[in-house]
């Protein structure tokens, strides 16, 4: 019986990933700063797109290390990977991901 080695990421690594995901999206384009990050964004947060219509939300980094929002990412991850062209999304409802947010505050 062969062992078969599993291609996730460790969990540090996934979250280095969607950190440089974000400060990459959008260098250079109006609504970004010289750092390529968003203006509209406060320093400490980042940008998720949630539900069919691609709502997009802005919550704080600590919520990385949140388990009920690492499920979330590991969904995002299984379903999207990290190579599309949108913002990090999370697939999921936005009522349930506004329910979820609601008990992470």
């Amino acid at each position: 019986m062969a062992i078969r080695k599993s291609n996730k990421l460790p969990q540090a690594e996934v979250i280095k990933q969607i950190l440089r995901r974000c400060s990459s999206f959008g260098k250079k384009q109006q609504g970004y700063n010289e750092e390529g990050l968003p203006e509209d964004v406060p320093k400490g947060h980042f940008a998720v797109y949630v539900g069919e219509k691609r709502t997009r939300h802005i919550v704080p980094i600590s919520w990385l290390a949140h388990p009920q929002f690492q499920t979330l990412l590991q969904r995002a991850e299984e379903e999207f990977g990290f190579n599309h062209d949108m913002g990090l999304t999370i697939p999921c409802d936005e009522v349930v991901f506004q329910l979820l947010t609601s008990m992470i505050n």
